[in-house]
């Protein structure tokens, strides 16, 4: 998921030393230049349209996020919390709908098995403005994550199986897989550009909303600019493309904080982040 860095220049005078001044070293004059990492991030933005695992549950929307990364056990384990609002209604059909998202989430890099980075993570959902006019995610629930990543120096690879404890209902209950491909392209020595692919398989994940059963969930494409501001902060715009042929489960979802069925959607936003 975020390291720290920090910039300081110190100038230093140096100290005459005369008879007399004992114990007194000289201190050298060239500057220091020094990214510290300390483990932490602060994260804000923007988007367009939030997506949850191929399928969107509000329009215009900012969010922000703040982890830490305990580097020092026996594992590292990241802590965090990511919260989401809704700024207008996209509900459609004057349904009034209002959206927003609290994740409080812990994970641990395992480490590397056979050149595979694995990481296992729990995510708690909270979704604290929830009416009852709005039949969506009710309340809260937990998930389950396991995640793979590889890089084949061509590309990227990151695979994510998901599973909800959400015991169905109004909550979501069952599996959700993706497999991705990030492959990222310098175009300056502070600016990249990065385009992703990928796909989801939902396994009953999504039966709160409509869906039934298994199958082929969605597929992405992204494209993002990560602009390095300084050594720890990067400003990123990105835009994306959501698509659900007509026999994918998130083509055929029809969320009520939404109040229309799923489509193709192209996306886009920004995203500030900090490391310190």
């Amino acid at each position: 998921m975020k390291k720290a860095i920090l910039v300081a220049t110190i100038a230093a005078m140096t100290v005459g030393v005369n008879a007399g001044d004992w114990g007194k070293a000289p201190v050298g004059k060239a500057p220091i230049e020094e990214c510290v990492d300390l483990g932490g991030s602060i994260s804000a933005g923007y988007m367009s349209d939030y997506i949850f695992y191929g399928v969107q549950f509000a329009g215009d929307s900012v969010w922000t996020d703040v982890n830490y990364t305990f580097d020092n056990l026996a594992v590292p384990i990241t802590v965090g919390a990511w919260y989401l609002n809704g700024i207008n209604d996209d509900g459609g059909a004057g349904s009034g709908a209002e959206y927003d998202e609290l994740d409080l989430y812990v994970s641990a890099a395992l480490g590397t098995f056979a050149g595979f980075d694995v990481a296992l993570g729990y995510t708690h959902f909270v979704f604290p403005e929830y009416r009852s006019n709005n039949p969506g995610p009710n309340g809260s629930y937990g998930e389950i994550g396991l995640d793979i990543t590889r890089s084949l120096g061509f590309v990227d690879i990151a695979w994510n199986s998901n599973y909800a404890l959400g015991g169905g209902g109004a909550s979501a209950s069952g599996w959700y897989h993706q497999l991705g491909f990030e492959k990222s392209f310098g175009v300056t020595d502070s600016i990249s550009l990065v385009l992703g692919a990928g796909v989801g398989y939902s396994d009953g994940y999504f039966d709160f909303v409509g869906a039934t059963g298994s199958g082929w969930n969605h597929y992405y494409v992204t494209a993002s600019l990560p602009i390095a501001l300084n050594c720890r902060t990067t400003l990123t715009p990105y835009i994306g493309y959501n698509g659900a042929p007509d026999t994918w489960i998130a083509d055929g979802i029809n969320v009520s904080s939404m109040g229309i069925d799923q489509s193709d959607i192209l996306h886009g936003g920004v995203t500030l982040s900090v490391s310190f």
